[in-house]
């Protein structure tokens, strides 16, 4: 038991940390050996296992990441841009594979994780699921097949808690439709419509974010030409495809050097 990759979670009150937490303690392949929480949360000193509802597992809640980043060979985040950043720093000291599921950072922010990545290696998705992966790899296959006359929209929906739009995975797929067609999405984007906003313009990726209820994600690409549409889709109905794919990725990444991956990488969809 001692030799499977040990595995530190953040933000281990969140949902997805919860749902981490929970996937790492019943896999066979890996062992939970880190909580992380803010300093002043209610869980910091408390057993993760008694602070989630169930009995102890001998895990604590600490609000000092370094000291157990220094026990662990992997760490999985999925929190707030800021807070990734530094938790990226520190993972590079400690020289563990750093699993960056947060979304919502700009692209000022991405570039900033490019030290950290020098010393140790960093996987990072707007989404970590099989099935959104392979979305991408179509989109970016039928946005390079289609010209200009099929128009393109992205939509996605999520719960109401979500704080950030369009969501990570939007942008992903967004990002996979531009360089389908060898543009730059920042030249391209569309993410607002509001008013008398004129025609729409020729080329451009549109974006929808819908919020409401317990959505736990569905993402769909949208090529609309004269008399056709083409719609590419993925629905998710349990988080836990999500935290099972951050999994992979820290297992897969055990024998990496240092650089930056992606799940694309982790699921060798790569394509030179």
């Amino acid at each position: 038991m001692s030799e499977l990759p040990g595995i530190v979670v953040t933000g281990a009150s969140g949902r997805m940390g919860q749902m981490l937490i929970r996937i790492i303690r019943e896999s066979d392949r890996a062992r939970l050996v880190g909580a992380i929480e803010r300093s002043g949360h209610e869980w910091v000193g408390q057993d993760v296992g008694r602070a989630m509802g169930g009995a102890d597992c001998g895990v604590i809640v600490t609000d000092e990441p370094l000291e157990a980043f220094a026990k662990a060979q992997a760490v999985i985040d999925f929190t707030a841009p800021e807070a990734t950043l530094e938790f990226a720093k520190l993972a590079a000291q400690a020289r563990a594979v750093h699993v960056i599921g947060t979304t919502g950072m700009s692209d000022e922010q991405i570039a900033k994780l490019e030290p950290a990545a020098r010393h140790a290696p960093i996987v990072r998705a707007g989404n970590m699921s099989l099935g959104v992966n392979l979305l991408t790899q179509l989109t970016r296959q039928v946005a390079a097949a289609l010209g200009e006359e099929f128009d393109i929209e992205v939509i996605e929906a999520h719960h109401r808690h979500k704080v950030d739009a369009p969501s990570g995975t939007a942008l992903m797929l967004g990002e996979a439709a531009a360089e389908g067609r060898g543009v730059a999405l920042e030249d391209v984007s569309d993410r607002g419509r509001d008013g008398i906003t004129g025609a729409r313009k020729p080329g451009d990726i549109g974006f929808v974010a819908v919020r409401g209820g317990d959505i736990v994600g569905e993402h769909d690409v949208l090529f609309a030409g004269e008399g056709e549409r083409i719609i590419l889709r993925h629905v998710a109905t349990d988080r836990a495809i999500f935290a099972r794919g951050a999994l992979r990725a820290a297992l897969w990444g055990q024998d990496k050097g240092p650089g930056q991956y992606d799940m694309i990488d982790v699921l060798g969809l790569r394509r030179d």
